[in-house]
């Protein structure tokens, strides 16, 4: 009897084993998944969040069920929960033993915030060929959501293809995932490796096109399908489309890749705002068939409000019967969105002549968006029962715009120098903005199909940005200054649709009046003879005033010139001197033509010394050199009343020469179409063959051309820039700046009483240039950085700035330190300056008396502020309320304040911390922390008050003292 109790024991021990092993075998289900989010609004924090996966039907486990720390939904926000058991739905149009299921559930996440969101569960289906032990191997998913209100709301992507196809030994596969995002964000994709948790890639993951030592292939060298190469496997990261050209062992291969979703931020760029990580299964068979093929439309826009009609074709070469089925999100708009149609409905059909698939699109004005509608087309072939079926897809991009703006008048107002510009109501009311474009002169062109918005070549100023929903009309007065004498304007409008989906309409027909009257001096002529740093020159030329009135201004006429710095630094040095010139030009010598820009502004006079008017300002052409590999690229611009790019006169001049050439000596080596490619020329040496050196310097100087498109100024303008000179390759950085000086720090011993409710500050911060030789000679432009404190870190707070100076606003105090570096024309940046720091002035002072006594008078004890109010002893000896009797005590530069109340016996009666608007003043209304009023005595109070400042030192300091409170 005991032995037979213990093969007893042990056959049990042996099957309890036994079927833990059974059951693990059998755990073996997942194939691949993706998790979905969606918002479902943009002012709630709740998300509906849908975990779909694919499933071995082979096997008895469902999705989900599992306790322990194994089938688990993580939120990536602390919580997390158990996915219940769920049953599959069969899927044969996948594949034999392949079924899906899903899990949706509602979550709301704490605040603002990245989450990832992840789910796992053991295991994937066993004999997965590119990774090891695949039955014991963990599947994971996981997308990421990122909540700020300054991105705007955002929804995951959709994927409408299934994450399982059939594929063919020595045919190239392919597959798309049918991706698309509801909120017109742009998608990317990027193969990645499977992961069995978070951050933890499968064990031993390879590539399915791999040189595996699982030997994948026969014959690497020529595993492609042509047998003339070695295979590869590719996303296209802009469509997304997979390529494996091609499979070479029968088997399941499981991939994984992920979707990445960007959005433009203006002023940021292009910001990722979430991703899907999707796992996806290949399987792969001996078969021999040939892979189906598709004939589709090539990329187009369209106009919103017309109809587009398409034709797809689906051949197979070997004659079998073929289903073409077509995914992206156009299909699934709701019946009052106006959806794609396709047609006959998707099934096999036979592809001898070829399968015709109509496609047809009302579009109207919601479906305007920035990025194109990928329709993604898959033709599945059936060979019956000779293989699997193998499919092909395509991509075809359609972008839809709005329609073009249409122009009612332009009607110019000519004592007022202003245009008022009419135009029709905006077809789409969606549209958020009407931009109002400006140029000097006509520039007649019609837009390309695709070609939105405003092209920066056809030289327009975007002027104005008007609400759609506003008046459709403006008045162009040139912000005040009135349009300039002489000039020929010409307008366009272009609509644009709010983000995140974005898009510009067709730019509208051109519009022009004028030209402007001139009544007042022309300028014609801002141009550099001589480039040196103590004895420039320049020559400025101009017109008489010739549409004025001789009657009322009797010629001739005379004129004083008045020149400022920087293309539009105002004009108040007087070249004349006081004397008035009745000449139409003038040298203007001794000038830093080198490093400055100049402007220029003519004031004409009548015969009896009467004041006529004054022209519009013009600059000289600034001339820029950027040093790159074996090139210089220059760049040049002006600010002038005339345009620099007209249709008649649309070549400028290059002119080069060696390091020391004076004008004179510079040779003309090629001519440039601004028109075209816009105010930018590269010399790779291809004036005379030859490639520049990077040990020698060249200097340039440009010639521009201009009009102001007034028959009775003779064109065409001609203005040359100043010589700069470069050096091809060119690594040497620019000189370390001299630490900068803080302009505006305030004074703490003298600091104003009107600051006190001061909300809003500047800083302002001069630095000079680097003097020493040639530290000087190529600085283009300074780099500003900053940091919150002191030994902080420095981040870049500006770039680009041309002057020797720096003005942060809209601070929310004063305390930062601040690095300036120099960056030269090659884009090399020096050494960054020592710091300089400017720092807060805190304050914080207590009362030691108040009254609760509930008549609006010294009611709370507060910390000294605008809002205080004290008792204060009146005429007849009664105490009346009066405000701060000294304004510098004011609390100011506070970030934080704990405050403690204590009796005579050491006990706590009252405790607070600060957090809102006006919590760092306490207004304490003498309660305790019950709620109960505390009698008439001597209290104790510590405050831990926290400061606003650079200095460390200067940050925490605890104030002490006694309080009475008084009734």
């Amino acid at each position: 009897m005991r032995l037979r109790s213990i093969f007893i024991k042990i056959f049990l021990f042996a099957a309890i084993f036994g079927f833990a092993g059974l059951y693990q075998v059998h755990a073996t289900h997942l194939r691949a998944g993706e998790i979905t989010v969606v918002r479902e609004n943009c002012s709630s924090l709740q998300f509906i969040i849908t975990v779909t996966v694919y499933t071995n039907t082979g096997s008895s486990v469902l999705f989900g069920g599992r306790t322990g720390e194994e089938d688990i939904l993580d939120f990536g926000d602390g919580e997390s929960m158990l996915v219940p058991e769920t049953p599959n739905t069969l899927r044969p149009d996948l594949g034999p033993a392949i079924g899906t299921a899903s899990f949706t559930i509602v979550h709301t996440f704490p605040g603002p915030g990245v989450y990832t969101i992840s789910y796992r569960e053991p295991n994937r289906n066993e004999g997965v060929l590119n990774m090891d032990n695949s039955v014991n191997t963990r599947f994971y998913i996981e997308t990421q959501v990122i909540i700020d209100p300054f991105l705007g709301c955002n929804n995951s992507p959709r994927l409408l293809v299934a994450p399982i196809d059939q594929a063919c030994t020595g045919v190239a596969f392919f597959h798309n995932p049918g991706a698309y995002d509801p909120d017109g964000d742009s998608l990317s994709y990027e193969l990645v490796v499977p992961y069995s948790d978070n951050d933890l890639p499968v064990v031993r993951y390879q590539d399915p096109a791999a040189n595996s030592p699982r030997q994948f292939y026969t014959d690497y060298d020529i595993g492609n399908e042509n047998g003339d190469g070695p295979p590869s496997f590719v996303i296209d990261p802009v469509t997304g489309t997979i390529e494996w050209n091609s499979p070479g062992k029968a088997g399941e291969y499981n991939i994984a890749f992920v979707i990445k979703e960007w959005r433009k931020i203006a002023g940021q760029g292009w910001v990722q705002v979430g991703f899907v990580r999707r796992d996806m299964q290949i399987l792969v068979n001996d078969c021999d068939n040939e892979r189906p093929d598709l004939i589709i439309p090539a990329d187009t826009c369209v106009e919103a409000g017309t109809k587009l009609s398409a034709k797809i074709f689906g051949i197979d070469p070997e004659n079998h019967p073929v289903k073409i089925e077509a995914f992206s999100e156009i299909f699934n708009f709701g019946s009052a969105q106006s959806p794609a149609t396709i047609s006959p409905t998707p099934e096999f059909r036979p592809s001898n002549p070829p399968y015709e698939l109509d496609f047809e699109w009302n579009t109207i004005c919601d479906h305007v968006k920035e990025q194109p509608y990928q329709v993604v087309f898959k033709i599945t072939d059936n060979p019956g029962n000779t293989g699997p079926k193998l499919v092909t897809f395509k991509t075809w991009n359609i972008k839809v715009v709005g329609p073009k703006p249409v122009w009612q008048t332009a009607t110019l107002n000519p004592s007022q120098r202003s245009t008022a510009l009419d135009w029709e109501d905006y077809t789409c009311t969606n549209a958020q903005t009407m931009q109002i474009y400006r140029r000097v002169d006509s520039f007649p062109y019609d837009p390309s199909n695709c070609e939105t918005g405003m092209p920066d070549f056809l030289g327009y100023e975007l002027i104005k940005e008007v609400p759609i929903s506003g008046a459709s009309n403006y008045v162009d007065n040139n912000g005040g200054q009135g349009l300039a004498p002489g000039a020929r304007y010409c307008y366009r409008l272009v609509a644009v649709f709010p983000a995140p989906k974005g898009g510009e309409s067709y730019m509208s027909e051109e519009i022009c009046v004028g030209p402007i009257l001139a009544d007042a001096p022309i300028v014609t002529n801002v141009t550099i003879d001589k480039t040196d740093q103590a004895e420039g020159q320049i020559t400025v030329k101009w017109r008489e005033p010739f549409d004025a009135d001789p009657g009322q201004f009797p010629p001739p006429y005379s004129y004083l010139v008045f020149r400022g710095t920087g293309f539009t630094g105002t004009p108040t040095v007087d070249v004349t001197n006081g004397v008035k010139t009745t000449s139409l030009s003038i040298v203007d010598n001794g000038l830093n033509t080198t490093d400055e820009i100049y402007n220029y502004v003519i004031l004409a006079y009548d015969a009896g010394g009467g004041f006529i008017d004054s022209s519009a300002v013009a600059s000289s052409v600034r001339l820029e050199a950027k040093s790159e590999l074996q090139r210089i690229e220059l760049s040049w611009s002006a600010f002038v009343p005339w345009s620099n790019n007209t249709p008649n006169y649309p070549m400028h001049s290059i002119y080069r020469g060696p390091e020391g050439a004076t004008e004179d000596e510079l040779e003309l080596i090629d001519n440039v179409n601004v028109n075209v490619n816009g105010f930018i020329y590269i010399d790779e040496g291809q004036y005379n063959n030859e490639p520049l050196h990077d040990d020698q310097v060249y200097c340039y100087r440009v010639m521009t051309q201009g009009a102001y498109g007034n028959p009775q100024i003779d064109e065409p303008l001609i203005n040359f820039s100043q010589i700069i000179c470069a050096q091809p390759s060119d690594a040497i950085p620019p000189c370390k700046v001299e630490t900068p000086v803080a302009i505006n720090a305030p004074d703490c011993d003298n600091y104003p009483s009107d600051q006190c409710t001061k909300t809003v500050f500047s800083n302002r911060i001069e630095w000079t240039r680097p003097n020493e030789g040639t530290c000087q000679n190529d600085i283009s432009y300074y780099k500003i950085y900053s940091a919150s404190s002191e030994g902080g870190t420095f981040a870049l707070l500006a770039t680009n700035v041309k002057d020797l100076f720096y003005v942060d606003e809209n601070l929310p105090s004063h305390a930062r330190c601040y690095k300036v570096s120099a960056v030269d024309r090659s884009g090399n940046e020096g050494e960054l300056s020592d710091p300089v720091c400017i720092d807060n002035c805190p304050y914080y002072e207590l009362p030691n008396i108040f009254t609760p006594n509930g008549d609006k008078c010294n009611d709370v004890f507060s910390a000294y502020s605008d809002k205080s109010r004290f008792a204060l002893p009146g005429e007849s000896g009664q105490y009346e309320c009066g405000g701060i009797t000294d304004e510098t005590k004011c609390a100011r530069f506070v970030d934080r304040v704990d405050f403690k109340v204590f009796n005579r016996w050491g006990k706590e009666v009252y405790s607070y911390r600060s957090g809102g608007e006006r919590s760092i003043y306490i207004d304490w209304d003498g309660r305790d922390n019950n709620g109960r009023e505390l009698s008439t005595g001597i209290y104790y109070y510590i405050a831990d008050v926290t400061f606003i400042t650079i200095d460390p030192s200067k940050r925490n300091q605890t104030i002490k003292g006694w309080v009475h409170i008084l009734k």
